[in-house]
């Protein structure tokens, strides 16, 4: 993360927080979570990047007392649903899906396209 007094790189923040929740046995609070997180953020800041998150359907909240607890959304549970997520949301901003597909995999290196070959069965 960015030291005191540095901005942040854009998606960093949401990229800790998702980190912290993957790591966690079960739902966590927003103060849970900046403990975790350290370095100084404000209670506000971690509240308002979980709401962004549970906005793009990243993670799902539960009443926790006067709070929410978060959790990573079920497609999401690791960094390769989350890509995986990401992918499939490019993929419906587009009309012609057939192009965006065939130029997503002419794209590909020899080895990506033989572990999708196999994972399509063929």
């Amino acid at each position: 993360m960015a030291t005191e007094g540095q901005r942040r790189h854009p998606g960093e923040l949401e990229s800790g927080v998702l980190s912290v929740l993957w790591a966690a046995t079960g739902p966590m609070t927003p103060a849970e979570i900046q403990r975790s997180l350290g370095g100084g953020l404000a209670r506000t800041t971690v509240n308002t990047i979980l709401s962004r998150l549970h906005e793009k359907g990243v993670v799902q909240r539960t009443r926790s007392g006067r709070a929410f607890a978060y959790a990573p959304a079920r497609e999401v549970a690791d960094a390769p649903g989350l890509a995986a997520r990401r992918m499939r949301s490019e993929l419906d901003k587009e009309q012609d899906r057939e192009a965006v597909l065939a130029r997503f995999v002419s794209g590909l290196s020899d080895e990506d396209e033989e572990h999708l070959r196999r994972l399509l069965g063929g």
